[in-house]
């Protein structure tokens, strides 16, 4: 049985989360059914989210709303929230595998001729304290805008890619541009760009109104109210809601010197600690000191492999369109998250994978377990439309879709397993398979996204609490980064030192779960630079 549930409304993805609790099957939505908007959805995200999106969803608007009744009121007071959101927009965007879109942007930028010279992380234009609002949606910006506004319609199948020249690969990522904001939260259009844009358009008002002169003081925030325009049936929609956009005038971008910063807006303190000593090396001696050690438990069997060669062509990796090299290190991944899932799971277990992408873990496990329900989890939908494909291949009867975030996921399951789930991903999956008393095996991903949310807190386990700060723990995090295999061989050794302190907190805090926890590191280490696994059985 296959189920798939989708969220699309017109050309503009509404993606409201909807919610199963099967038995033994997830309920099947009816066709064309549309999914309505829950208070209890959106009271539950609350807890899963980032501070960041907090700031967009209910922060900002609770700001505005006072901002528009003091409105009459002399003199007006700018909304702190609103200079957070435009010091946001200035920063450079991370996104997973961002390295690709930036050495696309590379070669867009050498190809145009424009006489960019590198920095570390930073691009330097011909008038670098300068540049007009109209100039944000130039060519410069061309790539960010057309990967985001392909994103806004679904595709059967990816558009072609042409591999980058040898001198564009062999850029140092440090070396790279940065990828610039198109929306609120980076690339994508999302809820929260929905959620603002009725809050930033009655903030615009006022100020064009009465404070004019403060408008040069947000040319970003005006960019981005200019380019929402653009997304499909806004305009339409807004005008239904009353909203009838402003003609901004062009706006200067200066530097950043010219910006409020927040540390001197009142009311907004920076963290303070005296006793805090950056970079890695202390933060692992303090840890030492108290018994906590980088250690990794045992490879149960380092050298146990999928049989690739007698599985249909459809359950490799291959199928992926990738190449010969990255689908081997893809296959030796699988082959350690498929020893540890078939070694715990039993007949009629139901098996979820979380953040499935393609679906490269799902399809193998539910061939090789026909005995076991797997259900993909994944929020993009072309993922789960190649994931489909595959499976009908395969004529799989054992494999269910979902289209949702993953914290939406409400049903019975026996093991939750994640191949690379970023950031706080990773704690999510563990948190969910906490929850259901289920197994886990995860591999993580971009410790660098590691932050505090309004559901975690690091370091998450007593043991580290009692140590660490949280500003010693993030230098672990953005350390346990730096493993990438064109690094110094010493500084790889310090992040993979790093990345095991991180998934020992992990492991430490579902121990407290009463699970036992084991950090396991995936053979061989050069399948993937993030090659660490956290497997947990309850006890």
């Amino acid at each position: 049985m296959r189920v798939v549930i989708r969220e699309l409304d017109g050309e503009v993805q509404n993606r409201v989360p909807r919610t199963w609790s099967p038995v033994r099957a997830p309920k099947l939505a009816t066709p064309g059914e549309k999914a309505q908007p829950s208070l209890r959805g959106e009271r539950r995200s609350l807890g899963h989210v980032s501070q960041w999106t907090r700031l967009c969803e209910i922060t900002i608007p609770l700001a505005i709303e006072n901002f528009l009744h003091e409105s009459s009121q002399q003199p007006l007071t700018i909304p702190v929230e609103i200079l957070q959101l435009e010091e946001k927009l200035g920063e450079p965007v991370r996104v997973h595998n961002d390295d690709k879109l930036r050495r696309q942007k590379l070669k867009q930028q050498k190809a145009a001729g424009a006489g960019l010279s590198l920095g570390k992380g930073k691009t330097k234009s011909k008038v670098p304290n300068q540049k007009t609002s109209a100039e944000l949606d130039s060519p410069s910006q061309t790539l960010e805008l057309d990967v985001a506004f392909s994103k806004l319609t679904a595709q059967e199948e990816p558009a072609p890619t042409n591999r980058e020249p040898a001198r564009i690969r062999k850029v140092k990522a440090s070396d790279l541009p940065p990828l610039e904001h198109v929306f609120a939260e980076g690339l994508y259009f999302t809820l929260s760009d929905i959620v603002l844009l009725p809050c930033v358009h009655h903030f615009l008002v006022v100020i064009c109104k009465k404070l004019s002169e403060k408008l040069v003081e947000f040319p970003l925030l005006a960019s981005w109210y200019q380019r929402i325009q653009q997304v499909p049936k806004v305009k339409a929609t807004a005008s239904k809601c009353g909203i009838q956009f402003l003609e901004l005038p062009v706006l200067l971008t200066t530097s950043k010197e010219k910006h409020p910063k927040l540390s001197d807006v009142p009311g907004v303190e920076e963290p303070n600690d005296p006793s805090f000593i950056g970079g890695p090396r202390p933060t692992m001696t303090k840890l030492m000191e108290k018994g906590i050690e980088v250690v990794f438990s045992p490879h149960p069997c380092p050298t146990w492999t999928v049989d690739w060669n007698t599985l249909p062509a459809a359950v490799s990796p291959k199928e992926g369109k990738m190449s010969s090299d990255r689908a081997l290190r893809k296959q030796q991944q699988l082959n350690n998250l498929i020893y540890m899932v078939t070694k715990q799971a039993r007949p009629g277990d139901r098996i979820v994978d979380f953040c499935s992408g393609g679906g490269h873990v799902g399809i193998v496990l539910a061939h090789m377990l026909p005995s076991c329900q797997v259900t993909l989890i994944e929020n993009k939908e072309l993922s789960l439309v190649r994931a489909m494909k595959r499976s009908d291949e395969l004529g799989l009867t054992n494999i269910w879709f979902i289209q949702a975030n993953m914290e939406y996921f409400t049903g019975m399951f026996n093991i939750g397993v994640a191949l690379h789930a970023c950031g706080v991903a990773t704690d999510m999956v563990i948190e969910h398979c906490i929850q259901m008393r289920a197994s886990f095996v995860a591999c993580p991903c971009c410790y660098g996204f590691i932050q505090n949310t309004c559901k975690f807190n690091f370091p998450k386990s007593e043991q580290f609490k009692e140590t660490l700060s949280y500003k010693e723990h993030m230098i672990l995090c953005r350390f346990a980064d730096q493993t990438a295999i064109q690094l110094p061989p010493q500084r790889r050794l310090i992040g993979k030192q790093c990345m095991c302190l991180v998934d020992l907190d992990r492991a430490r805090a579902a121990e407290e779960h009463g699970y036992s926890v084991q950090v396991i590191s995936m053979e061989p280490a050069s399948c993937s630079p993030k090659n660490n696994m956290i497997v947990g059985v309850p006890k």
